[in-house]
């Protein structure tokens, strides 16, 4: 089961968030409304994402670079009430995995999880063929001699 923590200043979208990835399947370990408090539970609870509002993306304490250099496996889901190309593209630059829009619709934010975890995954095991792949040649080499 895959672990979650929930960062955002509005108890009440905590709550429905919760609900829908508890109904969805996940564990969610930890929420709070501040970037420092989740930074906190990162490190208590090492979930595989994280969902963080906005507000505590862009409130300038660089939440997202610290969770991408401290943790760089964990996913970033943004929550926002509306998302224009501008902040997309931004938060795409500081290393946001995907975007939950509010107000919530469970399909769609699981299904959001759910791809962006399986993107991921293959991301993952594509460099790790390539890798395996880059090491055959030189042990071939190496018994050749």
């Amino acid at each position: 089961m895959l672990k979650a923590v929930l960062i955002d200043s509005s108890a009440v979208a905590r709550g429905l968030l919760n609900t829908v990835l508890i109904d969805g399947g996940y564990d969610v370990c930890g929420q709070t409304h501040t970037s420092a408090l989740g930074l906190a539970l990162l490190v208590k609870h090492r979930p595989h994402f994280v969902c963080i509002a906005r507000e505590q993306v862009e409130d300038g304490s660089n939440v997202v670079q610290t969770i991408r250099e401290q943790y760089p496996k964990t996913l970033i889901f943004m929550v926002s009430g509306g998302i224009d190309a501008a902040s997309l593209q931004a938060a795409h630059a500081m290393g946001v995995s995907g975007f939950i829009v509010k107000p919530f619709m469970a399909d769609t934010v699981l299904r959001t999880v759910r791809n962006t975890v399986i993107a991921m995954v293959r991301k993952q095991q594509a460099l790790a063929a390539a890798a395996q792949a880059a090491a055959q040649p030189s042990q071939e080499s190496g018994q050749a001699g």
